[in-house]
């Protein structure tokens, strides 16, 4: 059963149905804003029945022969299409494909300056003509400590954002505390983490991993091995996984399927493209705020 309620600061919707669970605001006059509501809440109530009749394929490698049909797993699979040279599911795009739908049928028809749907950290966002929002950063999915902001300008093409690394809320093949992306939606930008977050990565006897069947039994990942632990390692060694990340990054910048990424591992960082020119103070996955315009 879905739940759609206010939260009690009275300007923000709380959906939640199973794993599913999204912050949703939208700024604009209060007729609108309910009417917008009303809109997210109608299309999130079947979307996960939809998506679990869907996760066989949702679950098998991207690949130009498989099929999926509900506009969730559809966004899904376009977002991972780009990178199915390497193993990569539908999955790996679920959060903020949902960000993503969700949004869209919320804004449609309305006036509003602004909204976004916030999945867990994947974050997707409406931007009208002039208006902004800031982003805070926080060094790691699991902390709360703050330590700059970057703003999202309709002027952008970022109108998405994810964080993917070990310490998150899915399996990583890397050791990335935090690889966050920005780039022209939600589901863009969670497929480009999850590829950027597993090549954060070498081969030392601090790291532990197991195989992601092991710790979930249906995971799209399988026997693969999944970062369980991150020991304390040498500057040398974040440097040596942090630059193979960077690569990454800066070969998805360069396809054009990314804006931005910041790489974290155990406080050290790399930037890569509109990040650089923001003179960050420590950063890693991204918050909303409500400041802006």
């Amino acid at each position: 059963m879905s739940v759609a309620a206010l939260l009690p600061d009275g300007r923000r919707l709380h959906l939640q149905h199973g794993p599913i669970d999204l912050i949703i605001e939208a700024f604009g006059e209060a007729d609108e804003v309910r009417a917008a509501y009303r809109q997210a809440a109608d299309v999130f109530a079947p979307l996960l029945d939809r998506l679990v009749e869907e996760l066989p394929a949702l679950r098998q490698p991207a690949g130009p022969g498989l099929a999926v049909f509900g506009p969730v797993a559809r966004r899904m699979l376009a977002a991972v299409m780009p990178h199915a040279a390497t193993f990569i599911t539908p999955m790996a795009a679920v959060a903020g494909a949902v960000a993503d739908h969700v949004l869209a049928a919320m804004v449609a028809g309305r006036r509003l300056s602004r909204a976004y749907v916030n999945n867990g950290g994947d974050i997707s966002l409406f931007l009208a003509d002039g208006a902004s929002f800031d982003v805070g950063m926080v060094s790691r999915p699991d902390a709360c400590d703050r330590h700059g902001k970057i703003t999202v300008t309709s002027a952008m093409m970022v109108r998405g954002v994810a964080t993917s690394g070990w310490r998150g809320r899915s399996f990583s093949l890397g050791i990335a505390d935090s690889v966050t992306v920005l780039a022209r939606d939600a589901a863009t930008a969670d497929a480009a983490a999850t590829m950027i977050g597993n090549a954060v990565t070498i081969d030392h006897p601090a790291i532990r991993r197991q195989p992601a069947s092991q710790l979930a039994p249906d995971s799209d990942l399988g026997e693969r091995l999944v970062t369980v632990d991150v020991g304390r390692l040498a500057g040398h060694d974040i440097a040596v996984a942090l630059e193979a990340g960077l690569a990454k990054a800066d070969l998805l910048r360069s396809r054009g399927l990314i804006e931005a990424a910041c790489l974290m591992v155990q406080g050290e960082m790399r930037l890569c493209g509109q990040l650089k020119q923001k003179s960050l103070p420590l950063a890693g996955s991204l918050r909303l705020e409500r400041t802006g315009t």
